[in-house]
């Protein structure tokens, strides 16, 4: 049964005013208003009941949002994760040119980013690697490795990777392989997973057998269930998500949510909605299951993952 999946809000569009995502809504993009919004957001998941929210501080102010909520409402039954590594360079400056967002994996990044997220603790109980590679160096940086090791020990927090790309695999099994003093270091695992990308599918299977936890991230492909004439290569899934959705009489963001849920049952699978409208009818993904014959249709809508990931790089910042 897949009871046991949670819906959490993941902030990563609450938090700045462009993201890679086909947006289905806008909300007037400064940060006052972005502010005003994620206060809403976030006292709305609560009340619907959502208690995991997931940050991180390369999305804009969404960390120090989720730091502001949660000293002003003090709530001791969340569970909030929070991700070092990337820094948010736009500044705040529409149509920003440049890159969004920077990588490090360095043992500087991690105490200058550890230093302001310590504050989410003791309700902080998942601290992530930000979209681990293997190029980037933190399987190899001893010093980065030992410095988490001694923030697991110090905080009984669960240390995590989260991972983008064709080759999510093999970074998860890389991770898996990493000891530090004679035990596993990584427990956490925020992977992308949705109709159209598949490829982590077994492995998530064995990390759920194996009692790590599981997050999925990415559930609507950056807005890509939606039906959309530039993307006519899902015109076959878009048939029958809208098929699902009146039969279930619930959005495509919802079938989209539930196919994780039942075909996977991870730990949380993350809501990125923008605003508290979009969140009620991503919840409404618990209130139906799908058939097994569902399932194994929409497991046949997945993209080759090297030409998913390819389509995701080409999307606009907006």
């Amino acid at each position: 049964m897949s009871k046991h999946t949670k819906i959490g809000l993941g902030l990563a569009a609450i938090g700045r005013p462009e993201y890679i995502n086909i947006k289905k809504e806008d909300i007037e993009q400064t940060e006052a208003v972005f502010q005003e919004n994620a206060m809403q957001v976030l006292d709305d998941a609560y009340r619907f009941g959502i208690r995991y929210f997931d940050v991180a501080p390369s999305y804009g102010k969404g960390e120090q949002f989720l730091i502001d909520w949660h000293n002003s409402r003090h709530y001791p039954d969340v569970t909030l994760s929070t991700k070092w590594g990337y820094t948010y360079m736009a500044n705040w400056e529409l149509g920003y040119a440049g890159k969004h967002e920077i990588k490090e994996h360095s043992l500087s990044k991690l105490l200058e980013q550890w230093q302001v997220s310590q504050v989410l603790l003791p309700e902080l109980k998942i601290y992530q690697v930000h979209s681990a590679t293997l190029d980037s160096g933190i399987f190899t940086n001893t010093e980065v490795l030992e410095e988490l090791h001694r923030i697991k020990k110090e905080t009984d927090l669960q240390i995590g990777v989260s991972t983008s790309g064709a080759n999510q695999v093999e970074i998860i099994e890389t991770a898996l392989g990493i000891q530090v003093e004679g035990e596993a270091l990584f427990s956490s695992f925020q992977v992308t997973y949705n109709v159209f990308e598949q490829s982590t599918f077994k492995i998530l299977k064995t990390l759920l057998s194996n009692n790590k936890t599981v997050i999925i991230k990415e559930a609507l492909a950056n807005g890509r269930v939606f039906p959309n004439e530039n993307f006519q290569n899902y015109s076959a899934a878009y048939t029958y998500f809208n098929l699902l959705s009146k039969h279930y009489n619930v959005g495509v963001d919802a079938i989209a949510l539930r196919f994780i849920i039942d075909s996977l049952q991870p730990d949380y699978v993350l809501s990125g909605a923008l605003t508290s409208l979009q969140l009620q009818d991503n919840l409404k993904a618990l209130t139906f299951q799908l058939t097994s014959e569902n399932i194994h249709q929409l497991q046949i809508f997945a993209s080759p993952s090297k030409a998913y990931w390819q389509e995701r790089s080409a999307l606009a910042w907006r």
